[in-house]
């Protein structure tokens, strides 16, 4: 079985989370560079098998597509036709980024620690995967 891979993806970085090879623990990856998102993906999945991607889907308040949304779709569009034999799934985002600044308070990092947006993403990635994990 391979893993579930999961992306906050952002116009300037993407928090990437991936679970083990049983898919019952869900750990931050990384953050790399958003225009460089595609090649970190190429070599990490010629090294790792990955079953299913994860693509964080974000939307305001009210339900409604996120201003991001529209770059996401040509982001995908591209990612299947590079890995056409990967299911993707999207996934409710919503407060991701929020939750994740808590857990950074609630663990004790320092307020210049907390400031690091590059962890942020990364977080809010791995909350994306673990509700997924927790709900399916």
């Amino acid at each position: 079985m391979g893993r579930i891979l999961a992306l906050d993806y952002g116009s300037k970085r993407t928090g990437i989370a991936i679970t083990d090879e049983m898919r019952l623990i869900a750990s931050g990856l990384t953050t790399v560079s958003t225009p460089e998102l595609m090649l970190f993906l190429e070599k990490y999945f010629a090294s790792e098998k990955v079953d299913l991607v994860l693509v964080g889907e974000p939307k305001q308040k009210d339900g409604s597509p996120s201003t991001v949304e529209e770059e996401i779709q040509r982001f995908l569009k591209k990612f299947s036709r590079t890995f056409p034999d990967l299911e993707v799934k999207r996934v409710d985002e919503r407060y991701t980024s929020k939750m994740a600044f808590q857990t950074m308070i609630d663990s004790g990092l320092k307020k210049k620690q907390r400031q690091n947006k590059a962890l942020v993403d990364e977080i809010s990635a791995t909350i994306i995967l673990q509700e997924f994990l927790y709900n399916n």
